[in-house]
């Protein structure tokens, strides 16, 4: 007699590996200039100084131990007092819950707010790690346009205006993963507006605030309004494999979270929270470093831009990048961004299609170019190598 299989949840039916992390496998090669991992660069990370805060934290034996599921208490109230100054409001300590990186801050908060076939609203292009934990949570993901202002929440407000009750709605409001553009101040007042008038959670998706090359961000969408979710990480202004993240919410989601986050992994490190609340509130130091991570960030931003503009002149349109990691590019003849994937690699240069990104079929023409991980003349060569691939 054949064994009976036994079956996976439901829920996973439907659900798609990220299309990046895929394509990092295929950009391995050392001869692949790569415009495609959201990457920082590991050059610019600080292992010197996280090595002295490293060998400081052991010196008490209780960073060994486990620790608090909502976070190391030091490193809460640092991070407290950190976004009392983004928000413009007093933060208690207890509006702050530490995660796995913001990664896992999103997949909580989706078991918290989200109950099947809830509807969520996304922009368009969408961040992949949302859409992929949105899915998984089994919402019913509607998506609204992104345009050089960030989201249109004129198209959010004619939703709301035709009977459309979303339980949240997503942003990245800062240097758009992967739309690279920045959502307006007025912009931003009148999503917490519609937020509390009609009942809906925003989830301020905010890794890139820091990062700004210009001037500084605008003022959170969270100044406006308490029914807005801020998250953010560590992982672009100093080391991913920290895997520090958070989220700021009002006490009783912080509480549901905590209930979760217990079932998932108990709690955070108490290592990696005390070298993080030690390079957070060496602020003389992070200030310098930020300022230097930014520094090298613009200077290759500009370069690919122009890079961008020169080769390829009006064939295509790409944003400017004022901050961030990202640079959206459309082709305006047709050119389809996913079958040419497979030529550019042959000569030497990567980067992600914008069909990854689309909520349905769409951004066929698109491609998302990340521009942190080398220097202007690499950054030259690459998009040479994709005019020859688009030859």
């Amino acid at each position: 007699m054949s064994p009976i299989s036994p079956a996976l949840a439901g829920k996973l039916d439907g659900l798609q590996s990220s299309a990046i992390r895929d394509l990092l496998k295929l950009t391995a090669r050392a001869d692949v200039i790569s415009l495609a991992g959201g990457l920082p660069d590991a050059a610019l990370m600080p292992r010197e100084r996280i090595a002295l805060a490293a060998q400081a934290a052991l010196g008490d034996p209780a960073v060994l131990q486990y620790t608090e599921s909502p976070g190391l208490p030091a490193l809460r109230a640092v991070i407290a007092e950190r976004e009392s100054a983004r928000i413009g409001r007093a933060v208690p300590v207890e509006e702050v819950f530490v995660t796995h990186g913001s990664q896992q801050a999103l997949s909580l908060l989706s078991e918290v707010l989200i109950d099947p076939g809830a509807l969520v609203i996304v922009e368009d292009p969408a961040y992949i790690g949302a859409l992929q934990v949105f899915r998984a949570a089994g919402a019913q993901i509607v998506a609204v346009p992104l345009d050089g202002d960030g989201m249109r929440v004129d198209v959010l407000e004619d939703l709301l205006a035709a009977g459309e009750r979303p339980a949240v709605v997503h942003t990245v409001s800062n240097f758009h993963n992967p739309g690279g553009v920045t959502l307006a101040p007025e912009r931003r007042r009148r999503l917490a507006e519609l937020a509390e008038a009609h009942g809906f959670w925003v989830i301020e998706d905010d890794p890139y605030g820091e990062l700004w090359f210009d001037q500084p961000a605008p003022a959170p969408v969270a100044t406006y309004s308490p029914q807005v979710i801020r998250l953010s990480s560590v992982s672009k202004i100093l080391a991913p494999t920290l895997r520090v993240g958070w989220l700021v919410a009002p006490d009783r989601v912080c509480r549901a979270v905590e209930l979760l986050k217990q079932g998932a992994d108990l709690c955070g490190s108490a290592l990696t929270h005390r070298i993080t609340a030690d390079l957070l509130t060496d602020t003389d130091w992070l200030t310098t470093h930020i300022d230097t991570v930014r520094t090298a960030y613009g200077a290759r931003a500009k370069s690919l831009v122009e890079a961008v503009r020169t080769t390829f002149g009006d064939r295509v349109h790409c944003t400017d990048a004022t901050g961030g990691m990202f640079v959206w590019a459309d082709f305006t003849d047709n050119t389809d961004t996913s079958a040419l994937l497979p030529t550019a690699l042959e000569s030497g240069v990567a980067y992600v299609p914008g069909a990854a990104f689309a909520v349905s079929d769409a951004y066929r023409t698109s491609m998302r170019l990340c521009f942190t991980t080398s220097d202007e003349a690499t950054l030259t060569e690459a998009v040479t190598r994709l005019a020859t691939a688009t030859r």
